[in-house]
């Protein structure tokens, strides 16, 4: 049977494989369930991840947005960019329901998305809220201090930087998930911006790493790319 075929059985496999890579609660695991369920069913008419990943739903989105919380411990404020189907916020405010304080601004500007992000929210009670609208626009008006701005799959680190800065500036930290091509985003990266800046090698993609981005300043004049479209994720 070919993965797109694989079924029911084989998403529990990955399950299974996901939470030996990264330890959470056994609340934590229900909500994920729920949250899982309700992907799939989404799925079938709002593409919110791409087809060809939900055969390892569990390794491939939730233990890859999972991995950062053991980065940031005591981070309590979360601000997730381009949270498209969930990832990473809506497993870090799945793992974080318990914690005093915590709360996941899921930033999304996909009208059907922020829906689907709604709706998770709801249903599992998470300390989520979704801000339809597009990540640059969030960064120059959120008037709050976060501690932790995340992004995943949703563009390059030097567009990540642009609409981060106004957050990283005010003490958050940067954590970007990337694939094999992140050093040479760094470099591109680096052009443009100052970076304190250290790879963590990531627990589920071969090759790929977290940038962890402690400090930025601009080299130039600071402007948002805003003209630069999310990838497909």
């Amino acid at each position: 049977m070919n993965r797109r075929g694989q079924g029911r059985f084989d998403l529990e496999s990955d399950k299974k494989r996901a939470l030996e890579l990264v330890s959470v609660s056994r609340e934590t695991e229900q909500r994920l369930d729920v949250f899982v369920e309700a992907l799939l069913l989404w799925q079938k008419k709002t593409n919110l991840i791409a087809t060809s990943t939900l055969w390892n739903l569990w390794t491939r989105h939730i233990a890859d947005s999972l991995q950062l919380l053991p980065l940031v411990a005591d981070a309590r404020v979360w601000v997730d960019f381009g949270s498209g189907g969930g990832f990473p916020g809506i497993p870090v405010a799945c793992a974080l329901s318990e914690t005093p304080g915590a709360k996941v601004h899921l930033v999304e500007s996909n009208g059907k998305k922020a829906a689907f992000l709604r709706e998770i929210v709801r249903t599992l009670g998470i300390p989520g809220q979704i801000h339809h609208l597009r990540a640059e626009k969030f960064g120059e008006s959120f008037a709050e201090a976060a501690h932790v701005v995340t992004a995943r799959a949703l563009g390059p680190l030097k567009m990540l930087c642009d609409q981060a800065f106004p957050l990283i500036a005010k003490g958050a930290v940067g954590l970007f998930l990337k694939g094999q091509d992140v050093d040479a985003e760094l470099t591109e990266a680096t052009k443009y911006w100052s970076i304190q800046a250290s790879l963590v090698p990531s627990l589920t993609r071969p090759g790929g790493a977290i940038v962890v981005v402690r400090g930025l300043e601009p080299l130039y004049a600071f402007k948002t790319d805003s003209n630069v479209r999310p990838t497909h994720r």
